[in-house]
């Protein structure tokens, strides 16, 4: 037997069949990919308000993480340079995204030293601040669906995904592995905590992705724009 031969051909065979292995393995993934949960369809938009720029900031047509840093904005550096490092850095050349921050009048010089502490001279061209009275700050809050309250100075250390269709996405169903196996009750996830870091890092980044990856897909026309979303939506209402 010639072992020389022997060994070309099985070279060879695996030269050819792992890349088939591989895009097999990709197959699945591909085709059970699902879009992230609408968890609320009325989010409102930025009417009656201004932004730190000339530009007129709007939620409509973009991809956007909504936060409320109330009336001490500095108080809320560390929520606001993790959302920075974790999240704007990763994100700011995707295609319509934003970082939208809502805050009330009167808090402008304190957002100017707040944007110097988390800028480092870098590009935030992308992350907006938007200045309202209290009834227009609270009346986009309330539009959201929320763990938490926002608290007495208008602020809340989590920060809402907003797609470019005004709903509200995250997940209806945010049980680990094994509180599936242990059949554990449903409990969603609706907005993402800025101080912890790991879900900022982890599920948001992910969630991030998934809404990116579907607007992709529909420039394509690949996406299936079909009423699951809906329907999951409907389901939730009605636990």
């Amino acid at each position: 037997m010639d072992y020389k031969k022997v060994s070309r051909y099985v070279v060879l065979g695996v030269l050819f069949f792992l890349p088939v292995t591989f895009l097999l393995f990709l197959y699945p993934a591909t085709h059970n990919y699902q879009p992230l949960d609408i968890v609320n369809d009325s989010v409102v938009d930025l009417t009656n308000m201004h932004a730190d720029s000339e530009d007129t900031i709007r939620l409509k047509d973009h991809i956007t993480v909504l936060g409320f840093l109330g009336e001490n904005p500095m108080k809320q550096s560390i929520a606001a340079s993790n959302l920075k490092e974790l999240v704007y850095d990763k994100f700011k050349g995707f295609k319509g995204f934003q970082i939208v921050i809502v805050i009330p009048e009167g808090t402008e010089q304190a957002v100017k030293n707040l944007k110097t502490e988390i800028s480092s001279y870098e590009d935030i061209r992308f992350w907006h601040f938007v200045f309202g009275k209290p009834s227009d700050i609270k009346r986009v809050f309330f539009s959201l669906k929320s763990q938490e309250d926002l608290k007495t100075d208008l602020s809340t250390d989590y920060v809402f995904i907003v797609d470019k269709d005004l709903n509200q996405r995250g997940r209806l169903d945010d049980r680990t592995d094994g509180e599936l196996e242990k059949q554990s009750e449903v409990y969603g996830l609706n907005a993402y905590d800025c101080i912890e870091v790991a879900e900022i890092k982890n599920k948001m980044s992910d969630d991030l992705r998934i809404v990116f990856t579907e607007y992709r897909q529909k420039r394509k026309g690949e996406f299936n724009s079909d009423t699951r979303r809906a329907n999951d939506l409907n389901t939730q209402d009605e636990k």
